[in-house]
């Protein structure tokens, strides 16, 4: 794997920092801006939409600008948004920095993961978007717990100072390592909306938002759900969410090696058997020893769909890729939101702290559906295999293997 994958894992590592670090450090935030934690939440659900929001946004603006360069402004603007927070004198400032942040986020593992897939063989190609995307998932077992600690005992303005300090060293990566990849010709902002003409694209795009949605119905209510449940203490969901960020690095890593081989069976598997542990969680929960594998199981096969997920993207919206690529990022986070708002509504509908882990199955198992479906229509040739750069039926290209 070429040292420029590197330099995107790094950026990732930062951007998936600051997303999911703020969680750990809402009271402190909350605290020190008098504010309320369902009004400090805010800062968790505004990253998230601008996530959605910024994902094809951002790789709009940036159709006319080459890749790298694209990468390392989107870097920059990651930047400013954690400074933004670190110094923020008001509550309304730092939810300005973590939209701004978060308009960095969707654009950013879009195009990177077609510059990761450009700078390896097509048998690789799924690999190399793991690589980067493992930048995120250690992030979880490492950067989160890490930025918590510090912003409760030495200030959150310091955790967000050096995760901007992180993102410094990403866009010198880039700027360093990432080659100048020419931009595809005569490809503009109609031919990557032509991808979206493509029900093969759309259906990878739902099964984004119903897979990785199943494993936030249930992950946003871990710690009621162990410490009510199962009886952990409050400080224990810090190292239930490392097994969770580590089960998450082992499945990326699964996924993207299979994915290359066989990418349909790949998706088969991992939806199948999330929804089968997100539906047994109901039940290990129960007990702290089980509850624990499969908090690190769930970390695990949901991320295993993310490589292959990508990639179906990539390689149905063949020709013109980017923005497709983009907004699948903002499905995973679409997805978040949408499972975390059911998983509330049947724990206030009093069905329990478990309840959640119900929707997260069917969502998986939904999914699951319409991969089958996906792959059905692709058999019968009922869908075009691609979009080629003027929007007509792409010319022969490797096909996906089922």
């Amino acid at each position: 794997m070429p040292l420029a994958l590197l330099a995107l894992a790094i950026g990732a590592f930062g951007i998936g920092t600051t997303e999911f670090v703020i969680m750990g450090l809402l009271p402190e935030v909350a605290g020190d801006f008098g504010v309320s934690i369902p009004t400090a939440g805010l800062l968790v659900t505004g990253y998230a939409l601008g996530v959605v929001i910024g994902a094809p946004l951002m790789t709009v603006l940036g159709t006319k600008v080459p890749r790298k360069r694209m990468l390392m402004l989107l870097m920059g603007l990651f930047i400013v948004g954690n400074l933004l927070s670190a110094m923020a004198p008001v509550f309304a400032v730092m939810l300005i920095g973590r939209v701004v942040a978060s308009l960095a986020h969707g654009a950013f593992f879009g195009i990177g993961s077609v510059v990761a897939a450009e700078l390896v063989a097509p048998s690789k190609k799924a690999g190399a978007i793991a690589m980067m995307f493992t930048g995120l998932t250690v992030a979880n077992v490492i950067g989160v717990p890490l930025g918590t600690l510090v912003g409760q005992h030495v200030g959150w303005r310091v955790t967000f100072a050096v995760v901007a300090a992180l993102g410094v060293v990403g866009l010198a990566g880039i700027a360093k390592l990432v080659p100048d990849l020419p931009k595809p010709a005569g490809v503009h902002l109609r031919h990557e909306l032509a991808a979206f003409k493509n029900a093969q694209v759309l259906l990878a795009m739902a099964m984004t938002v119903l897979g990785f949605g199943g494993v936030f119905a249930a992950i946003t209510y871990i710690a009621p759900m162990m410490t009510h449940v199962a009886g952990f203490a409050d400080g224990s969901v810090t190292w239930l969410l490392v097994l969770f960020g580590l089960g998450m690095v082992g499945g990326n890593l699964v996924g993207g090696r299979f994915a290359d081989r066989a990418l349909m069976p790949m998706l088969y598997v991992s939806l199948g058997a999330l929804a089968v542990v997100l539906a047994l969680f109901t039940l290990t929960a129960h007990n702290k020893i089980a509850a624990a594998v499969t908090v690190t199981l769930i970390g695990a096969l949901g991320f295993a769909t993310v490589p292959p997920l990508q990639k179906r993207v990539l390689d149905q919206a063949h020709g013109a890729p980017t923005l497709a690529s983009a907004v699948n990022i903002g499905a995973f986070n679409l997805g978040n939101a949408l499972s975390a708002w059911l998983g509330g509504l049947v724990i206030a509908a009093g069905h329990g702290y478990t309840s959640p882990n119900w929707v997260g199955a069917a969502l998986a198992a939904a999914a699951l559906v319409l991969a089958f479906l996906s792959a059905a229509l692709e058999r019968r040739g009922s869908t075009p295999a691609g979009v080629t750069a003027g929007g007509a039926p792409a010319r022969q290209h490797q096909p996906v293997h089922h």
